[in-house]
């Protein structure tokens, strides 16, 4: 069988976000994916970035990541995105990526890839649900295949949600950890079936 190639991309303010991915990578390499880990580029000035120590800080611990690129989008097979929320809507430094996914869209390579998302905010109904399911409209548009975890597994039924781990800021219990193996699990059994 070939191995699964997934890309899983993050944004990460903080480092919520960046831990979360760290858990799905973890899970779809033992399930048998490659993976490249990536990190959307940071979009807000550089004054603003520096005007907050732990954003700062966030930013140069994880600056040997690569940003993501339209090549990991050709690349992969399936995709896993992470997002912080702000507003209800994923961050503007994803929606920024997707803006320039236009070629790609063209030329049709976006196309059965499969797609599962992530998110996180400061509180419980913080706008969760509304930024994943953004990011599942761009990727439904791509003609993208929606993998959600819905309740396929009893860990969903603690964490309270079927369309994609959502984690309050600063926070990822050890429910939260094995829900997100189980999305990354499930988007690489789901994309190795779609690409056998």
């Amino acid at each position: 069988m070939t191995a699964p190639k997934i890309t899983i991309a993050y944004y990460s303010t903080y480092g919520t976000n960046y831990q979360v991915a760290l858990e799905a990578k973890a899970a779809a390499e033992a399930a048998g994916a490659e993976v490249r880990l990536r990190r959307f580029a940071e979009t807000a000035p550089k004054e603003v970035v520096e005007g907050q120590e732990a954003w700062k800080a966030q930013l140069e611990k994880t600056s040997d990541i690569p940003e993501v690129s339209l090549d990991d989008m050709e690349w992969a097979d399936g995709y896993f995105f992470l997002s912080p929320t702000r507003y209800g809507q994923p961050a503007s430094q994803v929606r920024a990526f997707i803006d320039t996914l236009g070629s790609l869209w063209q030329a049709g390579k976006l196309i059965n890839k499969t797609f599962t998302a992530s998110t996180s905010a400061q509180t419980l109904h913080g706008g969760h649900e509304m930024t994943t399911m953004a990011l599942y409209v761009s990727a439904m548009h791509w003609g993208a295949i929606i993998v959600a975890p819905g309740y396929t597994d009893p860990i969903l039924f603690e964490t309270g949600n079927p369309y994609g781990y959502s984690a309050i800021a600063g926070e990822l219990p050890e429910n939260g950890k094995k829900a997100v193996a189980h999305q990354a699990k499930r988007l690489v059994e789901t994309t190795a079936k779609i690409i056998a």
